[in-house]
């Protein structure tokens, strides 16, 4: 038995949603609920799994901004992601009125994650690990067994997370993918915040910003 995930692109950014779930006991989290609550709570009911959690990698709105709706709804905790995104969440309402987005609730994490620490889904294990440099906070999920990543805005198929954002850096982001993401191994492969998925081996290998030739 194994995790199981499905892709539900969300909100005009079409950020990448994830349902990942327990295949053994159907117990689901959703990660990164940006918006559309309406596409998720339909995908999670066609797979019949029961949502136990929120999992959140970063605190921007495309990401976060259905989560405290989503939270209350399903009556479920929040974890994630790392208490040094704090600022963002606090900032919700000012991002939506940014980007055009429908005016979201600030909420407080049921529990802020530290790198090095785990999530549970259903019996699966995740290994969280703090990743910075695209927001200060965030965080990736990985699931071992499956050799999967879920990895938010830290990298992409074929580039790498906006670092001028408040309290982006780049060189810290190029850290994070190359001394956190990269070491889990070339077959890994990873659902990223937008675009389609890819593996650790390959933006190794032609990743123009952080492939193993740039030095």
């Amino acid at each position: 038995m194994s995790l199981k995930y499905k892709i539900i692109p969300v909100t005009p950014f079409q950020q990448n949603c994830s349902l990942i779930w327990c295949e053994e006991t159907r117990k689901a989290a959703v990660v990164d609920p940006g918006g559309d609550l309406a596409r998720i709570r339909s995908a999670i009911d066609q797979e019949g799994v029961t949502v136990e959690k929120i999992l959140l990698t970063h605190a921007h709105i495309d990401h976060a901004g259905g989560t405290a709706e989503l939270s209350k709804t399903l009556g479920v905790p929040i974890e994630g992601p790392h208490k040094e995104d704090n600022f963002w969440i606090v900032g919700l309402p000012q991002q939506a009125q940014m980007f055009g987005f429908p005016a979201p609730e600030v909420f407080t994490p049921d529990r802020w994650l530290e790198d090095g620490q785990q999530v549970t889904v259903g019996k699966q294990i995740l290994d969280v690990l703090h990743c910075p440099g695209h927001t200060p906070g965030h965080v990736v999920f990985f699931h071992r067994e499956s050799a999967l990543a879920l990895v938010g805005d830290v990298l992409f198929h074929g580039s790498i997370g906006r670092t001028d954002f408040p309290k982006g850096d780049h060189g810290t982001l190029v850290r994070s993918i190359r001394e956190k993401l990269f070491p889990l191994g070339d077959e890994v492969a990873f659902i990223p915040g937008h675009g389609p998925m890819s593996t650790f081996g390959r933006e190794r290998a032609s990743n123009p910003f952080v492939s193993d030739h740039r030095g």
